[in-house]
């Protein structure tokens, strides 16, 4: 049961900080409801600040995750992926921080007056507020009155988040103007600077989050980032670096590389973490992504928590009627339960039927997929995939993070907690890393990969027996490291880290195969068994799959689509800045 004075990490946005007005390139409206020269002088003063930051955390909600990759197809078209996405006139500016604070509230947890969160990320878009803010608090910590262990665990906490956002625009923009000090100088030649080269950015991120690392507690306070924490991100960061600068050839990715290793390394060495498991592999998997507490699991590095009347989600409901499915190409992707490809495995029935595709599969199938029998709602179980309705738009309905429980079904009453950083993430990490720097022994192999294999009863991956599947989507790859981008495709789906993947792989192609925006066999005696009226707009390629865009047979992947376009405004403010290639 959770305790009403528990602190909650995500709802500083609505509980201590207000919005704040924005204005274009770099944010430069002046931070004045914060006075340095009365403010800054103990620690919760720095504690209140720092509490702004924490609505920029990435929550893994599973709602319509994915939707921009090749495991998705929504019924609604990724305009992107589509070709269709315009340049943007000026920046949406969704970082929701800003400086004026409440003071009867000294945690990033501590909610008054909320039952809802808006779940924002920053970073995403061409906004600097939460840059310029964190610059803000650089300049003028140091006039606090406490020890510098004290002060650092807070410039810790600055600099993790700093690091995050410029790590989220080098993904978004590729090269980005960096300002690391608070600006004060309002003249053009300081705020209208050039773009800094992305490897350039990525090497200060590093940076700050090996300060973030050292200097944050092992064991922090209720609510706050620890060392874990920035462990994490600094596996994540990395892992992406490193593949990004070896696949597209910009060299200078071991160090990358090794630094994600090393970060993943501490967080498995510490022994305060572990895959969860009940020992039942037919359900654990599904059941970890309807937990109503987080706390102590010992799969959450850092969670996202919520209470009844106090702070609550609509994901759960929202999840039942998102139109939301996963691909064909995404279920192909999933192993037999002999650990072999369903190209390869004797066990795989075909696909003539649902009930036939879901037979004999990696377990992970039924407890991400909706099945015959799965409870949709109280007792409202499947029979067949709900096609023709709002519950799934290919037929293979995510039910990942989605319950059957009445109480989570109605309006923002959800208390089911959800993933801000989740320990398989971080073995799926170790064993990349370690497989691109050609290090992956099998003992590695079996300290990573077989232990989310353990959970769900998988044949373990052993490397010396492992084969190539004559259907891979990386044919020129070494097995090991195809078969490691398919754990973490399964394992980590809709959690929201597909594109990123693709990008950092130098994958895009991977969204030309037709398969990607299909959806589950629909043959005449199928479709039979459906009222017509459901099923009478659904449209079929000419092998009976269902086709989800009937303008769109293939999508054509275009390399600006790499980077995204700056709107442009920030370019007519600023001579400096050119826009992306393509674009």
């Amino acid at each position: 049961m959770k305790n009403k004075y528990i602190l909650y990490i995500a709802c500083a946005a609505l509980s201590v900080i207000t919005s704040c007005k924005r204005e274009s390139f770099l944010n430069r409206s002046p931070l004045s409801d914060i006075t340095p020269g009365t403010y800054f002088k103990n620690e919760t003063d720095l504690q209140l600040y720092c509490n702004q930051y924490y609505s920029a955390l990435t929550i893994q909600n599973f709602l319509k995750a994915d939707d921009n990759s090749d495991d998705k197809a929504n019924a609604t078209v990724n305009t992107l992926l589509a070709g269709t996405y315009t340049i943007p006139s000026a920046a949406t500016h969704n970082y929701s921080g800003s400086t004026t604070l409440d003071f009867n509230s000294n945690t990033p947890g501590t909610v008054i007056n909320s039952n809802t969160v808006n779940i924002n990320q920053s970073g995403t878009d061409w906004d600097f507020a939460l840059i310029r803010a964190c610059n803000f608090f650089l300049a003028n910590y140091t006039k606090a009155d406490i020890p510098d262990a004290t002060k650092n665990i807070y410039v810790g906490e600055t600099l993790f988040f700093r690091a995050n956002d410029f790590w989220k625009k080098v993904k978004a923009f590729g090269d980005v103007p960096y300002v690391n000090r608070y600006i004060v100088d309002t003249s053009k030649s300081v705020l209208y600077g050039p773009r800094m080269p992305h490897k350039q950015v990525m090497d200060s991120v590093l940076k700050d989050l090996n300060f973030a690392v050292a200097n944050l507690p092992v064991t922090p306070a209720e609510g706050r980032l620890g060392k874990y924490t920035a462990l994490a991100l600094k596996a994540r960061i990395c892992l992406w670096e490193g593949t990004y600068r070896k696949y597209f050839g910009v060299g200078d990715e071991t160090t990358y590389l090794q630094a994600a290793t090393d970060a993943a390394e501490q967080i498995i060495n510490s022994g305060q973490f572990k895959i969860y498991s009940t020992g039942n592999p037919q359900s654990d998997y599904y059941n970890l992504f309807i937990q109503d507490e987080l706390k102590g699991n010992s799969e959450a590095i850092l969670p996202m928590r919520y209470l009844s009347s106090i702070l609550m989600n609509g994901i759960d409901r929202s999840l039942g009627e998102a139109g939301d499915g996963y691909s064909k190409d995404f279920v192909n992707s999933i192993l037999c339960s002999d650990g072999l490809p369903t190209a390869l495995s004797p066990l795989y029935k075909g696909d003539d039927t649902p009930d036939n595709e879901a037979t004999n599969r990696d377990p992970r199938y039924k407890q991400q997929i909706a099945t015959r029998g799965f409870d949709f709602l109280a007792g409202d179980l499947i029979t067949l995939p709900r096609i023709g309705t709002t519950v799934t738009s290919t037929g293979y309905q995510p039910i990942k993070g989605r319950s059957n429980s009445l109480a989570a079904w109605n309006a923002n009453a959800s208390t089911y907690d959800f993933f801000i950083f989740r320990y398989a993430e971080t073995l799926l990490i170790e064993a990349e890393a370690k497989a691109e720097l050609g290090l992956a022994t099998q003992q590695v192999i079996d300290n990573t990969i077989n232990k989310l294999r353990d959970r769900v009863g998988m044949p373990h991956m052993i490397i010396a027996t492992l084969v190539k599947d004559p259907k891979s989507d990386f044919p020129t790859l070494p097995v090991l490291i195809d078969e490691i981008r398919r754990e973490r495709r399964v394992e980590l789906g809709s959690e929201g880290f597909r594109f990123d993947d693709i990008k950092r792989w130098h994958a895009g192609t991977l969204i030309n195969n037709p398969a990607t925006i299909l959806g589950m066999k629909l043959t005449p005696a199928l479709r039979a068994q459906y009222p017509a009226q459901q099923v009478s707009n659904i449209i079929v390629d000419a092998n009976n799959y269902i086709r989800l865009y009937p303008s769109i047979t293939t999508r054509t992947w275009n390399d600006k689509m790499y980077l995204l376009p700056i709107p442009t405004q920030e370019i007519s403010l600023n001579p400096n800045i050119k826009q992306n290639p393509g674009w």
